[in-house]
């Protein structure tokens, strides 16, 4: 086998030379002022909008749906009680002292089952409750992924809230159907060139109920394509910090994710051509970076992915033909990256890893569970300090494939460069 294949499959498509960057982003950044659009400010008592609720932000944003243009923030703290739901070409920026905060988190149970298609909920106590309040709404059988609904009230009678949208799913009361005003702090879904800029998401997950990542997340992309979230902090979700889900041209940029309950960023569903970098995903509570299904011809740079409880990084379901590049991974609990069991039509092939720095990490550095092919380590640092605890460079597992390893400098594990073991190497 030729072990550049990959990188000269990279080459070929233009990202090695940079096809991808900053530089060259088809999004403008939120101050250009070479971009002539119409702003709304929304925040204090001087802004077109005053308000710092999640309700004077949408006004902005309705008003901005047909024309495009920017909403600025002011600086404070918003009360978000439902997701800032961004239309095309538009752009929330704010400033460094702008915190979007999603309110105190409430549940019920169902008392009577919820339906497919329905379009209310009868509960128990809808005292936490209001109008214009998203939900989600969930069961034991259905409480991830796809299966979940999300809406929004649109008005309470009793104890039926009314939604604005149909249920995905039958939710039965016998089997724990619960509402929860979890949701995503911001969101686009359905849109094209939309940026988010120059803010903090605060998800107050002491209180909030976890939302899967597939359906939400503190900023949360699905069915939208050339997008860029830039020098924005995501902290304490309970959740993915930033997720997107059936995607394209995604930029996420100079990005803080931290302690969120499972990954600090989740690509998914099929979303090529996705570019992180210069992002520090630290200090979550599973995965810093989350590379889902169908997650392609994208790149990963110059980013830092440490003290995260499971894997630095976890990749899997036909997530093939990345490069991550010039990334320092490290003190990650689960291992430095790991290739999750797939079946080999479904494993993540021609990966690249060149320039990345992977140290101290619980177990190994890279561990492969996969039979992915044509995957390169080309000039990465892969060490142990002394007293430290990544036990070998690479792991491979029973159902792994050694991949091709091109000028590394490997020091210090006890257990050497290379190991063949079939114990789990990460999750």
């Amino acid at each position: 086998m030729d072990v550049l294949k990959p990188l000269k499959w990279i080459a070929a498509m233009g990202l090695a030379a940079g096809l991808l960057s900053a530089q060259e982003n088809p999004i403008p950044s939120v101050l250009d002022p070479r971009t002539p659009v119409r702003t709304i400010t929304v925040g204090g008592d001087t802004s077109e909008i005053p308000g710092f609720t999640s309700r004077s932000i949408q006004t902005a944003a309705d008003a901005l749906r047909e024309s495009g243009g920017v909403i600025r923030l002011s600086g404070g703290i918003f009360d978000i009680q439902a997701p800032v739901s961004l239309y095309s070409n538009q752009t929330l920026a704010g400033s460094p002292s702008t915190v979007l905060k999603k309110c105190p988190g409430f549940r019920t149970r169902l008392v009577t089952d919820a339906d497919y298609g329905e379009l209310y909920l009868e509960v128990q106590d809808p005292s936490g409750f209001a109008p214009d309040m998203a939900v989600q709404v969930f069961d034991e059988d259905q409480h991830s992924g796809w299966a979940v609904t999300t809406a929004v009230i649109t008005q309470i009678q009793g104890n039926m809230l009314f939604i604005d949208r149909p249920l995905e799913r039958d939710y039965r009361s016998d089997r724990g159907g619960t509402v929860s005003n979890a949701c995503s702090v911001i969101s686009a879904v359905g849109t094209r060139n939309i940026v988010v800029s120059g803010l903090t998401v605060d998800g107050a997950r002491e209180s909030n109920d976890v939302m899967d990542g597939c359906r939400g997340g503190g900023i949360y992309l699905h069915r939208t394509g050339n997008a860029l979230v830039e020098r924005v902090t995501v902290r304490r979700f309970n959740g993915d910090g930033i997720s997107w889900q059936i995607t394209e041209d995604v930029t996420v940029r100079g990005c803080t994710v931290t302690e969120c309950s499972n990954a600090g960023l989740h690509p998914g569903t099929g979303s090529p051509r996705t570019l992180i970098d210069s992002c520090d995903c630290s200090g979550n509570d599973r995965f810093g970076l989350f590379v889902c299904w169908r997650v392609r011809n994208g790149q990963v740079r110059n980013s830092r992915f440490s003290y995260n409880g499971l894997s630095g990084i976890c990749t899997g379901h036909k997530d093939t033909d990345m490069l991550f590049e010039g990334n320092h991974i490290f003190e990650n609990k689960g291992g430095g990256v790991h290739f999750r069991p797939e079946t080999q039509s479904n494993a993540p092939h021609r990966n690249v890893f060149r320039g990345n720095r992977v140290e101290n990490n619980v177990g190994y550095g890279f561990s492969f569970d996969s039979p992915a092919r044509d995957i390169v380590l080309d000039s990465n640092i892969i060490r142990n300090p002394e007293g430290g605890q990544q036990k070998a460079a690479v792991r491979v597992g029973r159902d792994g494939l050694k991949p091709s390893m091109v000028k590394n400098r490997i020091s210090g594990h006890p257990e050497g460069e290379i190991v063949f073991r079939n114990n789990t190497g990460g999750i």
